[in-house]
């Protein structure tokens, strides 16, 4: 078994199938094949479920999961810190950051188009969700690090402050928010579960009373700050998320109590991860974002 056998393995998993994963290789059917039968030869046991849709990790290959895109990550690191040393000036190699979809949209555009420009050799991709799914994405080495609705504690990970968002109640304009509080099985529009302001949203209406709440999910954030406006129903989001919304005017804004006023954002990486420069320099960067 070595790196390549995994890198094969992790292509399959995350493909799934042989074909896409030949793909993804740049390589024929039958060398995907061939890798992976002697991957499981030397380990002994069946790394995939064959069906006629493609494959499936065993038990085995579930296990294997984890160390595999570790060893991924640890070469990749690897490679990004050689190239740290030869180019100390100029940060390169790969960056998955992973964002909020709010965050993405209100804090990142104007950070990531500045990082683009500083530093072009960093080849980034950006993967937007939950915070729960950002966190296990981090944990599993999938992202080298994620912008989080905090406070984050595992002692798995780093977490670093980059800002505290003012969050509101959102209606549509003119409603009377006294009296939608008194509403029983008021509509309250959020993300799906697992997001850190979903769960605010939650301890919000708790907190005030509010009798049988209906939560309804929306995936994405123009969709949910459409639905507001349309009066299906409230939300709680960053005044800054509403105030670049083109349906601002159409939006009234309502001050909420603390506990739930204020939202820190933390940027998370892994604590056995290496601080590459391109990292080094995204957190900087990502820190200006609360400061435009």
């Amino acid at each position: 078994m070595d790196s390549t056998d995994l890198s094969y393995f992790l292509a399959v998993v995350e493909e799934g199938g042989i074909t896409a994963a030949a793909r993804r290789l740049n390589c024929v059917q039958s060398n995907v094949t061939a890798r992976i039968r002697s991957l499981e030869a030397a380990l002994g046991v069946a790394l995939f479920h064959r069906n006629g849709r493609g494959v499936v990790p065993t038990r085995a290959g579930e296990r294997l999961l984890p160390q595999a895109r570790q060893v991924a990550a640890a070469l990749r690191a690897a490679r990004d810190s050689l190239w740290d040393l030869l180019n100390p000036d100029r940060p390169g190699g790969q960056l998955a950051i992973g964002s909020m979809e709010t965050t993405a949209a209100c804090r990142l555009p104007p950070v990531l188009a500045a990082y683009h420009a500083a530093f072009p050799d960093v080849e980034l991709s950006l993967r937007t969700g939950g915070t729960g799914v950002l966190v296990e994405e981090v944990l599993a080495y999938r992202l080298d690090a994620a912008l989080v609705g905090g406070p984050i504690e595992h002692p798995d990970l780093v977490a670093a402050d980059m800002g505290v968002e003012r969050m509101v109640v959102v209606t549509a304009l003119g409603a009377d928010w006294p009296a939608l509080l008194q509403r029983s099985g008021l509509s309250a529009l959020c993300f799906r579960r697992g997001c850190a302001y979903r769960e605010r949203l939650e301890s919000l209406l708790a907190g005030l009373g509010v009798r049988q709440p209906r939560l309804q999910d929306f995936g994405t954030l123009e969709g949910i700050i459409g639905g507001v406006a349309a009066g299906i129903g409230i939300s709680l989001l960053p005044l800054a998320a509403v105030d670049r919304s083109p349906l601002r005017a159409s939006l009234s804004v309502h001050r909420v109590p603390d506990p739930w006023a204020a939202a820190p954002t933390q940027l998370i990486h892994r604590r056995d991860s290496i601080m590459t420069a391109a990292l080094a320099r995204f957190i900087d960067h990502a820190r200006r974002g609360w400061a435009i």
